[in-house]
């Protein structure tokens, strides 16, 4: 993968703040289908690519 593909993946802490909501509502972004996370471990991960899409999607 070349490093113009590679993004980033970000933590629910990480999305949470830069969307300035609760880690709750992030999980219930995710659960709800509305921003694409991956599971690793324990933990989920949305990478800077699809927070960049779900922000596009839901801007006024």
């Amino acid at each position: 993968m070349s490093s113009a593909t590679e993004a980033r993946l970000l933590r629910v802490k990480e999305v949470a703040e830069t969307l300035s909501v609760s880690n709750m509502t992030v999980y219930r972004l995710i659960r709800d289908a509305q921003l694409r996370a991956i599971r690793v471990g324990h933990g989920w991960r949305i990478s800077e690519t699809d927070l960049a899409a779900f922000l596009q999607r839901h801007s006024s």
